[in-house]
């Protein structure tokens, strides 16, 4: 089976075309190796997926062509613990960090929290 199919069927991506898109660019590796989209998955192999700040790695448990419901996709992959510890503990961080991290402009309320420690 295509490595972009089961990604697809898994429910990582919405699209085959995202999938594959994703494998073009480096961010799905089988057994920490770049591969092409064409490539035949295997039960048992193991997958590193990358997705923002995230890292998954998973092994893979049966194959499907069918995209499924989820709790049907979740049945086709295995994720490590380490990796599971690795995503919980970034998404600790950022929630951590939360109000900390401005992204783009500041916000009427931000600037003037902003101009308040400036002491203008």
């Amino acid at each position: 089976m295509r490595l972009d199919k089961w990604l697809w069927a898994a429910r990582f991506y919405k699209t085959r075309s995202l999938a594959a898109q994703a494998i073009e660019s480096a961010k799905v590796k089988v057994n920490a190796e770049r591969v092409k989209k064409s490539r035949t998955v295997a039960v048992g192999e193991e997958l590193s997926i990358r997705s923002g700040p995230y890292e998954r790695v998973i092994t893979v448990r049966t194959l499907s062509e069918v995209r499924g419901a989820a709790p049907i996709a979740a049945t086709l992959y295995e994720e490590t613990a380490a990796s599971r510890e690795a995503r919980e503990r970034i998404a600790a961080m950022n929630k951590a960090m939360g109000d900390a991290l401005i992204k783009g402009r500041p916000t009427k309320q931000q600037r003037r929290q902003i101009e308040r420690f400036r002491g203008r």
